[in-house]
């Protein structure tokens, strides 16, 4: 017991020196940090650019529906909205 207790009560009087680790490690955890700023404005601008599409799926599907009304196909509707004459 005597030898457990003189081992505890002994002082440590050395340091490691972790002033490099720590750097990277910071360095390491900013990159993170940007990288996943990155990859949420990406996905944001992606959500951003779909809704766009659908909006321009439901312009171009009642301009189909506008013209099948005049008695054409839906070939030659299609071919009118997409910019055909």
């Amino acid at each position: 017991m005597k030898f457990i207790i003189n081992m505890a009560t002994e002082n440590k009087t050395e340091t490691k020196n972790c002033g490099k680790k720590n750097k990277v490690m910071f360095a390491y955890g900013i990159i993170q940090l940007g990288s996943n700023v990155v990859s949420a404005i990406a996905l944001a601008a992606i959500a951003l650019s779909l809704c766009s599409v659908k909006q321009e799926s439901k312009v171009f599907n009642s301009c189909i529906d506008e013209i099948k009304t005049t008695g054409l196909s839906s070939a030659d509707a299609v071919h009118f909205c997409n910019g055909g004459k």
